[in-house]
């Protein structure tokens, strides 16, 4: 009989290989019974996520049905991203295991974390060869990070507030009357490049010259807009303190879903796009590191993303995901090459060489 030492000593390709029938739910046969080259299965693994719709929608697609078919509780961390990166790079450094098994992360955040080489190898995963190549995280060797859906940061507000029309551009942001009624993520992510174009400024002259967005930033500023993260901007809206916000759509449709009358809009400067990712910090146990794989390995799948992004309100990387019915041709739910028009992409390398300033800058200004 093979003993615990044995298996824990088998490689992570042998692993995936030997339990290739772990790609999906039921339909794809990701059963409970054990493979001969399974590895023991830890009682839990930890995964950092956002709070608020966020997580319940990760809840419901991913992480409650890997329990259900493995046994393997699935526990969320909802230390802010920013907040745990220092502490899993410590970790890695200092070679013990980290605090998390696995990291959903903006791209940006995990690509930052891929070039400090702390992240592990995705590319064995057998379900990437169903994905599109928006899971590829651009400029990076492998698949250190699987990009899994995209999102818009779009310009969300209150039709009582705009009886004649929708808003068509940022400038409405430095109107008197929305003073206090402004909301922005405390770090100004989403908001830098189409600043840049509300402040007179060309989004080719990223990074070289971004003095048009801080001086738009700079007048929005004295509108004191209220600066939060994710789970925020929905209470803000349902409690009625903000008309305005630059948030990701999906926190201005949880609070429509919770009965809010808000809408959401693209300005003509255009609306930043992303996408985020899950990714594996190195150093943890064998055994460990092959189920935090195949979690990441089910959320790639159509029967997760189709539940998962559903709650969401976002694009997939999987093909043949069905739209939700309150997004389709919805302009913060991109699926065709023109929806992307007025879409805002910077590359993922400017952003790593650049965020952590822009950031500073943001916080400066808000702070002043």
């Amino acid at each position: 009989m093979t003993d615990q030492k044995s298996i824990l000593a088998l490689s992570r390709r042998k692993f995936l290989g030997g339990a290739a029938a772990l790609s999906g739910i039921a339909a794809s046969g990701f059963a409970t019974r054990v493979f001969a080259q399974e590895p023991p299965k830890p009682a839990e693994i930890i995964v950092r996520a956002w709070g608020g719709s966020w997580v319940d929608s990760l809840k419901a697609g991913v992480s409650d049905p890997f329990t259900a078919a493995t046994g393997i509780a699935v526990r969320h961390d909802l230390t802010e991203d920013n907040e745990i990166q220092p502490k899993v790079w410590a970790a890695v450094a200092q070679n013990r295991v980290p605090p998390i098994h696995i990291n959903w992360d903006t791209t940006t955040n995990a690509t930052k974390s891929a070039l400090r080489g702390v992240t592990e190898d995705l590319s064995d995963l057998s379900n990437l060869a169903g994905t599109t190549d928006l899971a590829k995280p651009v400029g990076l060797e492998g698949y250190p990070i699987v990009n899994t859906y995209g999102y818009v940061y779009v310009l969300a507000y209150r039709p009582e507030a705009f009886p004649d029309g929708a808003p068509t551009s940022l400038q409405v942001l430095l109107d008197p009357k929305f003073k206090g009624r402004i909301a922005l993520y405390n770090d100004g992510i989403g908001f830098h490049f189409p600043a840049q174009v509300a402040g007179g400024g060309k989004l080719e002259d990223i990074p070289a010259n971004m003095r048009p967005a801080w001086d738009f930033i700079a007048k929005v500023k004295q509108q004191a807009p209220l600066l939060g993260e994710d789970p925020d901007f929905t209470t803000w809206f349902q409690n009625g303190e903000i008309d305005l916000a630059v948030t990701i759509s999906t926190n201005a449709r949880e609070a429509k879903k919770n009965g809010v009358n808000i809408a959401w809009t693209v300005p003509e400067e255009g609306a930043k796009f992303d996408t985020d990712g899950l990714w594996i910090p190195k150093g943890l146990p064998e055994n460990e590191l092959y189920w935090a794989k195949q979690y990441i390995n089910f959320a790639i799948t159509k029967e997760a993303q189709q539940v998962w992004l559903d709650g969401l309100g976002l694009p997939g990387v999987v093909p043949g995901l069905t739209p939700p019915a309150d997004l389709v041709g919805d302009p913060s739910y991109p699926t065709k090459p023109e929806d992307f028009e007025h879409l805002i992409r910077i590359s993922s390398q400017v952003q790593v060489e650049n965020e952590s300033t822009w950031f500073g800058e943001f916080k400066k200004i808000m702070q002043s």
